[in-house]
């Protein structure tokens, strides 16, 4: 008689979220090299990195897009990249990589615009701002950790292998030890700019096929210019209470 039970327990266990999908493979690998050549050649972060003043007087307009692959230490971009791997591959499966890389990089790019317009509000530390150099791709991965927390906000992670929590929960520790690791780089001083920019460019971009702004102008001025008409031929919809006799439907 064959037994109802396998021989054997099915119980495993994995830790993360797989294999690496195409487009986290090559940001890793793209940042991991640009983080060695950096440390060969120290004086290009100087010249990568995002600086306001040089983007605006310089000209530099290369820099909101390649500060992303610059990392400030080894902790910096231990944290970026394992945060990138755990929550962006889930992602990318779901959303396929070409939106996937899109959206990275609008989170990237997003939080250095957001640093260069800070630049020039009148606060008090817009002048450390505008001159101080911000690297690291925790712009970018601040975004993925937005979504994913948006996605999945329920999902149990098991933080150091035993504890379940919420990942909504979990990406707020994630995303305080990158915040706290990113600010021993160049630039610390002004991270919590950049890092609120990559979560506004985010949340901004996912919401924007719901929100379309011109879509919704659109709409209300045809609709404003359907009322006005049925008006003019006194045309009402659903009828009017006050006369039987001239209900058009």
């Amino acid at each position: 008689m064959r037994s109802r039970f396998p021989a054997t327990s099915s119980f495993s266990y994995s830790f993360g979220p797989g294999p690496v999908t195409p487009a986290i493979k090559a940001l890793i690998i793209a940042n991991v090299a640009a983080f060695l050549v950096t440390l060969a050649m120290p004086a290009l972060t100087l010249s990568l990195g995002l600086r306001p003043a040089d983007v605006v007087t310089g000209f530099r307009l290369w820099q909101p897009v390649t500060y992303m692959f610059l990392h400030g230490g080894i902790f910096h971009i231990l944290f970026n990249m394992l945060a990138l791997w755990m929550f962006g591959v889930e992602l990318e499966r779901m959303w396929g990589t070409r939106f996937f890389t899109k959206f990275y990089f609008v989170s990237g790019v997003g939080a250095a615009l957001t640093t260069i317009v800070v630049s020039f509000l009148p606060v008090p530390f817009a002048d450390d701002v505008y001159s101080a150099l911000t690297i690291g791709a925790s712009g970018a991965v601040y975004g993925v950790l937005l979504a994913y927390a948006l996605y999945f906000p329920n999902r149990p992670i098991y933080m150091y292998f035993f504890f379940p929590i919420p990942a909504k929960y979990f990406v707020m520790i994630i995303g305080a030890i990158s915040l706290l690791s990113s600010m021993n780089g160049p630039g610390g001083g002004v991270a919590h700019t950049t890092h609120l920019g990559g979560l506004a460019a985010a949340w901004l971009y996912l919401k924007g096929g719901r929100l379309h702004l011109l879509s919704e102008i659109k709409y209300r001025y045809l609709k404003w210019r359907i009322n006005r008409m049925r008006k003019r031929f006194d045309v009402y919809s659903g009828g009017r209470a006050d006369d039987i006799n001239r209900r058009v439907h």
